[in-house]
């Protein structure tokens, strides 16, 4: 036991450090709600010499998909490229027995898009920056 610890306030910290508290976490929702079965999950778009130019990096836990980053460069926008990445995904997240999935976007765009795809907004930001909004969407299916 630490008997009088201090804070240090850092605008570089050690990856050791966030790996300290990342597992101090785990640990602790590990014990309150069971193992998360936390699994990466990308689909990643590829050019004709195999070099990564987009696509999405996610994961599943708690029998949910969280979509971190999805990407199309805007070259290859409007070919249903932003469809077919969430569709494979939520396709792999249901084979992991998931229930539905989750993502945020800064993007009208892409908003406008998870929406098309059944997604719905359950919470906003708004001036998240300053003069937008950070949208938090998610789709079950399960039901």
């Amino acid at each position: 036991m630490i008997d009088d610890p201090r804070i240090d306030l850092t605008d570089n910290p050690p990856q050791e450090a966030r790996d300290v508290i990342s597992a101090g976490l785990i640990d602790f929702n590990r014990r309150l709600l069971g193992d998360p079965q936390i699994t990466p999950l990308a689909l990643l778009l590829t050019s004709t010499d195999g070099a990564v130019v987009g696509g999405m990096w996610a994961r599943t836990g708690f029998q949910w998909l969280f979509v971190e980053l999805l990407y199309v460069p805007e070259s290859l926008r409007g070919r249903g490229l932003g469809r077919e990445l969430l569709d494979r995904a939520e396709q792999e997240a249901k084979r992991r027995s998931c229930i539905g999935g989750w993502l945020e976007t800064f993007s009208p765009r892409a908003r406008a898009l998870y929406e098309r795809c059944g997604y719905t907004v359950f919470g906003e930001i708004p001036d998240y920056p300053p003069g937008n909004v950070r949208t938090f969407l998610s789709k079950r299916w399960d039901r």
